[in-house]
């Protein structure tokens, strides 16, 4: 093979790798956004317990306040109903009497109401908690793990950058060029491989004597189509048999 040509094939290959590792450094930083958000969300779950929580303790403490506001009208009540002295103030103060207490008792049912939705927040408050420190820590996970890839990409890249700059200083400017012009706008991809007399990238059909010429892979040539520049891979010599 063509030293240029057989150089331009890894000098692709490296193109790639580097695009590849550029790509997804470049993905990384949304993935962590993406992590800070499933944090911030597991936070919030736990927030909005506790809010749920703060809000039945505010109105239990409403509630006990009106209860013992109302305890302390009954009581008054009721020693006022021993000084009445006509069976119609009797009769009056009978009624607030039963109206404190049926207000009492409804204040009471509510009482009862809160502290089982306390019990169930309380409940719930746990549940958020765990599932936050579980989400907490897998994120922590996952975090470590990005660095890790972000810094072993950076190294990869360095290296394949330094490997590229000594690969290019082995190819002629000619195809040097001729590599640079016909990846310019195709995503970088500057050479292709020629299969069943087609260019595999743009899939149109070589011309018989281009292809053939491309198989002898002797020297730099482009695709008419897409303009790349043409390998060949000469099909695996197939193993010799038992019998033979």
């Amino acid at each position: 093979m063509l030293p240029d040509l057989q150089h331009l094939i890894h000098l692709q290959e490296l193109d790639s790798a580097i695009d590849r590792a550029k790509r997804r450094i470049a993905e990384i930083p949304g993935v962590q956004e993406a992590l800070e958000s499933r944090s911030a969300t597991s936070a919030a779950a736990v927030q909005a317990v506790k809010d749920r929580i703060a809000a039945t303790n505010t109105s239990r403490r409403e509630i006990e306040r009106e209860v013992a506001a109302v305890q302390g009208r009954l009581s008054k009540y009721k020693d006022q109903l021993m000084a009445v002295k006509t069976n119609k103030e009797y009769q009056a103060m009978q009624t607030e009497i039963a109206t404190a207490e049926g207000l009492v008792r409804s204040h009471e049912d509510r009482l009862l109401d809160l502290m089982e939705a306390g019990e169930e927040e309380s409940g719930d408050l746990k549940a958020a908690e765990a599932a936050m420190t579980s989400e907490q820590a897998a994120i922590v996970t996952e975090q470590k793990a990005l660095d890790t890839e972000k810094a072993n990409l950076e190294a990869e890249l360095t290296r394949l950058t330094g490997e590229r700059a000594e690969l290019g200083a082995q190819i002629s400017k000619e195809s040097l060029a001729i590599f640079e012009r016909a990846g310019h706008g195709r995503k970088g991809i500057a050479v292709a491989e020629a299969k069943d007399g087609l260019c595999t990238v743009c899939h149109v059909r070589l011309r018989p004597q281009i292809f053939n010429d491309v198989r002898r892979n002797a020297a730099i040539i482009q695709c008419e189509s897409c303009t790349r520049i043409l390998y060949y891979v000469p099909p695996a010599a197939s193993a010799p048999t038992a019998q033979s």
